[in-house]
């Protein structure tokens, strides 16, 4: 059947069970906007303030579903405002297929209104990038991008249509990826697609010789990373964990990836990792990581990086090997297929002495309890959290102090329940990641957690919120300061405060009234859980504005290019 490029777009969405595509349209995507028109009741668009805000509301859905997000964008300015969300999403390995449009064919390259080379800026910051310029292959390269950006380590395809093939005419044949009633022609091209994407089957000899370092080893320690969530190994990790009876310490991409309140764990690993996570890394004499890439962030000095220790990287992506921490062991595969593996080659083992060794350090910071000058205290405002909330609320943050009280103090269960951005680190990401959070799983509780100078970046998306009548309490942990960067001046810069006091508006409490979102300030626990409490039975959208104290620091810390346990604040 012949079709509009425009109509093909659509066909094949549906052919990928696409249901909810995040967007804002412009020019040269009109075709695309007008054709969605007649699929509204079969395709659900989210229309945000901001493409940068449609780009993180893709990913969170990605996140927290599992499935491949979708975000719509025109050219020119449109898609480059795509370019933080491409980048975001990269860096944390989350499958979103971002679709552009761009001038005409034969406009290309003349400096027309709003032309972009969006291909040429993106190949860093994507698995895969196409420039489509053909109706006839438009299709197939749909395909082929869905297929690259869920296949082995997940990622961010861009494709970029040029205006006249939304117009242009082809024949189009429905394909479904449903593999009972894939033809011979998809599994061609899906394995096409996913050629140098889909990792190797674990070496079995690579596996033997893990299970004969475990034996010998007297103080193994596990860390879980982001690759344990892409792969949803949760329950393979556990029972791994358990088998081996290991403490197993958590990178902030790999919370969920292991209940959080489970007795083995340590709590998070590095620059802000717990004593216990911290020290054992310093002490144990083999150190498995799954899925972890030991960025600076968690291997803060790679030389002295588990200096007693044989390190095994397990990971899905070949690249990751040896870039940052030399291993003395490796296998290459997904994390899920490789602890199924050991878990069936394992015996039980103890570790009775090395754990009382390691669970003698603290597994969780204590921070002070006491208000200052009429402000909440971190845990005082995480503790009414985790208490009155639903044990599986989802939780977005933002980047910043914030973040990392968020990730310290609660106890993650699952795969996707914490969305946040910690390879690119992006304030502003947390709205938007909420609002795909909440699109893709309404029944669940979602909260943000955000601080005063990310919220401000993206805060019209709360038109968005408010337009679709999504439930999202947001806790605005206000300090007037860029707080994290407010840390680094007191411990590192002689306390020079150049720029990162907020002492400016807006009234947060005023800015969600504009929107008309009910907001509150609060400046003690009662106040906070008697606006929780509001804010939960009215099941609607509010925010918390919780006053902080300026000088209330991220503990422990240990400053980049230090040894793991060399912490400069306790």
């Amino acid at each position: 059947m012949k079709m509009t490029g425009a109509k093909i777009l659509m066909e094949c969405l549906l052919e990928q069970n696409v249901d909810v595509v995040f967007g804002y349209p412009g020019g040269t995507i009109l075709n695309v906007y007008d054709e969605l028109y007649n699929y509204s009741d079969k395709i659900k668009h989210i229309l945000t303030s901001h493409e940068q805000g449609a780009s993180h509301g893709a990913d969170g859905y990605a996140r927290s579903t599992g499935k491949v997000g979708v975000c719509f964008a025109t050219s020119g300015p449109g898609a480059t405002n795509l370019t933080t969300g491409i980048a975001t999403a990269y860096m944390d390995s989350v499958p979103v297929v971002f679709i552009s449009c761009n001038v005409s064919d034969n406009l290309i390259g003349k400096d027309t209104f709003q032309e972009v080379d969006l291909v040429g800026i993106t190949m860093p910051i994507t698995k895969c990038n196409y420039l489509v310029k053909d109706v006839k292959k438009l299709a197939d390269v749909i395909r082929e991008a869905f297929a690259i950006a869920r296949s082995g380590r997940k990622g961010p395809v861009l494709i970029d249509i040029v205006k006249n093939v939304t117009s242009d005419t082809a024949e189009y044949e429905f394909l479904s990826i449903d593999k009972h009633s894939s033809t011979g022609r998809i599994k061609q091209l899906l394995n096409r697609a996913s050629h140098n994407f889909t990792p190797p089957t674990p070496d079995m000899i690579d596996i033997q010789k893990l299970v004969e370092l475990i034996k010998e080893s007297k103080k193994p320690l596990t860390i879980c990373g982001g690759g344990v969530i892409r792969s949803k190994a949760n329950k393979e990790l556990k029972e791994f964990v358990t088998k081996i009876d290991s403490p197993v310490a958590i990178t902030v991409m790999g919370a969920g990836g292991i209940e959080g309140r489970n007795k083995l764990v340590t709590g998070i690993i590095g620059m802000h990792g717990t004593k216990a996570s911290n020290i054992a890394c310093d002490k144990c004499d083999l150190l498995i990581a799954f899925g972890c890439r030991f960025s600076d962030r968690v291997a803060l000095n790679p030389k002295t990086f588990a200096k007693n220790a044989k390190i095994v990287q397990i990971d899905i992506d070949r690249a990751e090997i040896n870039k940052n921490v030399k291993t003395y062991h490796h296998i290459i595969g997904d994390v899920k297929k490789v602890l199924e593996l050991l878990n069936d080659n394992l015996p039980t083992l103890q570790h009775t002495e090395w754990k009382k060794e390691v669970f003698e350090y603290s597994t969780e910071t204590i921070y002070d309890e006491e208000n200052r000058n009429g402000t909440l205290t971190p845990k005082q405002i995480l503790s009414s959290i985790a208490r009155m909330l639903p044990q599986d609320t989802m939780v977005a943050t933002d980047v910043g102090q914030h973040q990392m009280w968020a990730i310290q103090h609660f106890r993650f269960d699952y795969p996707g329940q914490l969305l946040t951005s910690g390879g690119f680190g992006t304030m502003g990401y947390g709205l938007g990641a909420a609002i795909g959070a909440k699109i893709g799983n309404p029944n669940k509780t979602v909260v943000l957690i955000t601080g005063d100078g990310s919220f401000r970046m993206n805060l019209t998306e709360l038109s968005t919120v408010e337009h679709y009548n999504l439930p999202i309490i947001i806790f605005i942990f206000n300090n007037k300061a860029l707080g994290m960067v407010r840390q680094w001046q007191s411990l590192m810069y002689k306390k020079h405060y150049s720029q990162t006091i907020l002492d400016r508006g807006p009234d947060f409490v005023k800015i969600a009234e504009a929107y008309g979102i009910s907001g509150n300030r609060v400046t003690n626990q009662k106040e906070l859980e008697e606006t929780i409490k509001i804010a939960m039975n009215e099941n609607k959208s509010y925010i918390i504005d919780c006053s902080i104290y300026i000088d209330e620091m991220v503990r422990p810390m240990v400053s980049g290019g230090s040894n793991i346990s060399d912490f400069i604040v306790n």
